[in-house]
């Protein structure tokens, strides 16, 4: 009996040293500690956020940038000189100046007209015979003269110049009969050549226009002389130099009107289809504009290939700079924000509290390796310890209490901000409290008689 009574008390008194105590949240004063629990609901996160913090933030090289050159003019080529003008005395607007309706009249026989003479007969002395025929004989008889006259065998000179075809048939006819000569014949012009109109300038061949039994019109004079060969008839024009006078008549409004067009000539016109527009100085003209240009292009690719340099080491001082400042952060050497994770967490350690932004609960629970241990915690006990940082409340601590077995509370968790140095403590569940204790006494229960026996 006096050695199982003995036994028992060294059991109980082993027991007694080795029976398990875990960690708790204990409201009130206890060892020096003032705790106050406090449920978190919506009212009480907002006043623990109320708690003033302001994040570490990141050194100024997290925001920079090597840039893109902007605020930086590229030097490029420089100030080039201007282009030379295409033209030189360039005009404006083209003014139109219209001649004045001409009406000469009937054709009027003039010297250098070559006239035909036609009979009935061949055997008479005026058989027929062309003006062409007529200068190849001595230029005879049907060729008007300079003194207006034509030559007529048996029967001289006639003048007929300043005449209409009808008034020098008349004048024939009279002559004829005073020399007892069959009046018989008739008479036509053969070759134009008194009355002409000249054609210059931007045409396809300058020539001499006749002026004949019909008349003469713009659209006609041009086409005989191969028509207008012009680049831009924006600054070409048809001058028309009549009686000391000039008219202007621009292309674009001679092609639009029909009725310029058909503007009637007179003997003694000048046509000259003029143009300030010069092919080849436009293609000199336009030739060193793409000099310039390329020269700007040329020096702007230098300038953007300088500033690419810049920037590229621009990019890696900085890329250097944070570099050195992780290294840093490994090594300990820069100064942080911490939250320490205790309890039943599936790993205990501290959660950093990030740059530039605040920092939930949800944060801290749902970090990767952290969170609560599915078998052994009680989400009905999830608290953040957070100690006063008021000196006149020297060890008051409150204990900012979530129960977490309503999922939706856990919303609450993503509202509640952290504060450096708070402790997110989760406590255990009474099974697992037991389940320890548990596995602490009983190996005390068999090692302690093994040691009394031994004794």
């Amino acid at each position: 009996m006096r050695y199982l009574i003995a036994t028992c008390c060294t059991l109980a008194l082993a027991s007694c040293s080795t029976i398990y105590r875990s960690p708790d949240v204990v409201a009130g004063v206890s060892d020096g500690a003032n705790v106050r629990v406090v449920s978190v609901t919506g009212e009480t996160v907002v006043q623990a956020n109320q708690s003033p913090y302001s994040p570490k933030t990141l050194p100024a090289i997290f925001s920079l940038t090597a840039g893109s050159g902007a605020g930086r003019v590229p030097r490029g080529a420089g100030a080039l000189p201007k282009a030379p003008s295409t033209q030189e005395g360039q005009p404006g607007n083209l003014t139109l100046r219209i001649p004045p309706a001409a009406d000469p009249g009937p054709y009027k026989i003039g010297v250098g007209d070559v006239v035909v003479l036609a009979t009935p007969t061949s055997s008479n002395s005026l058989e027929q015979l062309s003006g062409l025929l007529a200068a190849q004989n001595s230029r005879q008889g049907y060729t008007v003269q300079d003194d207006g006259s034509v030559n007529i065998p048996n029967v001289g000179r006639v003048r007929i110049a300043m005449m209409t075809v009808d008034e020098a048939e008349a004048e024939l006819f009279q002559r004829l009969v005073e020399n007892q000569i069959d009046p018989t014949f008739s008479l036509e012009v053969s070759e134009f050549n008194s009355r002409r109109v000249s054609i210059g300038g931007a045409v396809g061949k300058p020539t001499v226009v006749p002026i004949t039994l019909t008349p003469l019109y713009l659209d006609e004079a041009l086409s005989a002389a191969g028509g207008v060969g012009v680049e831009d008839m924006d600054y070409a024009s048809v001058r028309i130099y009549r009686d000391g006078k000039l008219y202007q008549i621009p292309l674009n409004d001679l092609y639009s009107n029909a009725g310029l067009q058909r503007t009637r000539l007179i003997e003694g016109d000048s046509i000259f289809v003029d143009t300030d527009y010069k092919l080849d100085r436009a293609e000199t003209y336009f030739g060193q504009q793409i000099a310039l240009a390329n020269t700007r292009m040329a020096g702007r690719e230098r300038a953007l290939n300088e500033l690419a340099v810049e920037i590229r080491l621009r990019r890696s001082d900085l890329g250097e700079a944070r570099e050195n400042f992780d290294q840093r952060l490994a090594l300990g050497a820069v100064d942080q924000d911490f939250v320490y994770l205790f309890g039943e967490v599936l790993k205990q350690s501290r959660y950093v509290l990030p740059f530039e932004r605040q920092a939930s609960l949800a944060d801290a629970l749902f970090d990767e390796g952290a969170g609560i241990a599915k078998e052994t915690g009680d989400v009905s006990e999830v608290y953040v310890l957070r100690a006063s940082n008021d000196p006149r409340e020297f060890g008051a601590v409150t204990a900012w209490h979530l129960d977490a077995r309503n999922a939706a509370n856990i919303v609450l968790a993503t509202q509640f901000q952290l504060r450096p140095n708070d402790i997110v403590f989760i406590a255990e569940n009474p099974v697992t409290k037991w389940s320890r204790t548990i596995k602490q006494i009983t190996p005390s229960l068999l090692t302690t008689p093994l040691v009394l026996a031994a004794d």
